[in-house]
């Protein structure tokens, strides 16, 4: 019997959960599902003999290193700060890691020491970054192999709410981490185009109103991705013209949140005191409002807008524009953001999520420039087992299986973009109806 510990089991834990369980029996899997929230880990898995939930708070360390000590392989969809705490003690105690968020300076650190422990710490492993990565390596590696030229490379990813379930003036409903939507884009972003090194800092990240088509759905706005330089090397790409990962909304959800930014509302830094304070003054607290002026009407003269606009509409949606007491004691900003979207912004129970992923990628062979289209689009079930949970949850449980069955024989820090990896886990998520469609022009 093989023993997995899974760390969190909040939005995109539920397909993940799943398909442990589902493979347990045939696999001889037992799952330990570790969570501050009892009955949030049973309501993911049910009476299954095959697992063991255990209510724990992450910074018990001796609860967290018991269980860590009793297992083969970890799991972590803990929130990213959380995770060097869980990476050091399986680097402790010899442990194979996975998860689904971003390499960051703190895991970067301990590089070395993870290679000389022969352990594999695979980070990456989800939807954006995961499923991108494999999917974008798997055509790169096609391209080149028959002798093609690669200039220009753009991937653009985004977590959207389905056509039919999209009924607000956001168009946009959270079914992954409200706190990772709200700080999204904040550190601003870097890519490369014809050449020359772009970036965008975070006030202006949402301003651009650029589109690209997407075949069914029409067009979809993006913004550029943190830092795309960083993947040209892991990609092999250090040397093409243009090299973009960007991030995928409809346009309305882009004007609004740019509005949110100017309007000061995403600060993460400053700790206000909300007791007292009524949403609108807090949504005001940049300006200076005029005393002969409606709220809709200070904050539409502030923005240089109409106070009948769009944009307007998206606030009172919010609940910002009204008189109501906040009262949650002291958060910064971003923090009565986080608590706003969460409540306003939440995915009915009969809501259906979307996930869009769209490679563009133009190369020359034989003296025939070539545009190479590979797109992605993956529906949810419900609020639950939402797109988004299948898309970062299912490449983990592969990965988890792989390792496990004795498939895998890398060690070190690790993102997947080998054929060793990409090429199993892409096949069978194709069994779950998450696959690629191709053009060339």
């Amino acid at each position: 019997m093989k023993n997995i510990l899974l760390f969190g089991a909040g939005k995109s834990a539920t397909c993940l959960i799943d398909y442990l369980l589902v493979n347990a029996p045939r696999q001889k899997w037992h799952v330990t599902v570790a969570d501050h929230d009892l009955m949030l880990i049973r309501s993911k898995t049910g009476k299954s003999y095959y697992v063991t939930p255990a209510a724990i708070n992450i910074q018990d360390e001796a609860a967290r290193q018991q269980l860590i000590l009793e297992t083969d392989l970890v799991i972590s969809l803990l929130p990213p700060p959380l995770h060097i705490i869980v990476a050091k003690d399986c680097l402790k105690f010899g442990k194979n890691l996975l998860t689904a968020s971003y390499i960051d300076p703190e895991i970067k650190a301990l590089e070395k020491e993870i290679e000389d422990a022969g352990l594999l710490f695979m980070y990456e492993m989800g939807l954006d970054p995961g499923i991108d990565h494999m999917s974008a390596m798997k055509l790169i590696h096609s391209i080149e192999k028959k002798g093609g030229q690669i200039s220009s490379f753009k991937s653009y990813c985004g977590g959207l709410i389905s056509p039919e379930s999209n009924d607000n003036p956001w168009q946009y409903k959270i079914s992954w981490n409200a706190r990772n939507i709200v700080m999204a884009g904040s550190s601003g972003a870097i890519y490369k185009e014809k050449g020359k090194v772009k970036e965008t800092d975070y006030p202006h990240l949402f301003d651009q109103s650029k589109t690209i088509q997407i075949p069914t759905l029409g067009k979809l706005a993006w913004y550029p991705n943190r830092d795309s330089l960083a993947y040209m090397k892991a990609y092999k790409l250090e040397d093409i013209q243009t090299f973009m990962r960007a991030t995928l909304r409809y346009p309305d959800f882009c004007e609004g949140w740019s509005t949110l930014v100017k309007l000061g509302l995403t600060d993460d830094n400053t700790k206000i005191q909300t007791d007292d304070m009524t949403y609108y003054q807090w949504a005001s607290q940049n300006l200076k409002p005029a005393k002969d002026l409606s709220n809709e009407e200070n904050i539409a003269h502030f923005l240089g807008i109409s106070a009948k606009s769009k944009i307007i509409r998206q606030l009172k949606f919010l609940g910002l524009l009204n008189g109501e007491t906040i009262h949650q004691g002291t958060l910064t900003n971003a923090g009565v953001l986080q608590n706003i979207v969460e409540s306003k912004l939440a995915m009915e129970p009969t809501d259906k999520d979307m996930i869009v992923m769209i490679h563009e990628i133009e190369f020359e062979r034989r003296g025939i420039t070539t545009r190479l289209h590979s797109y992605m689009i993956v529906q949810g079930e419900d609020h639950l087992r939402t797109a988004m949970a299948k898309t970062v949850g299912l490449p983990l449980g592969i990965m988890a299986k792989m390792i496990l069955q004795g498939k895998v024989n890398l060690t070190g820090l690790q993102i997947p973009v080998t054929p060793d990896i990409y090429n199993p886990v892409l096949k069978e998520l194709e069994e779950y109806n998450i696959r690629f469609e191709e053009s060339f022009e």
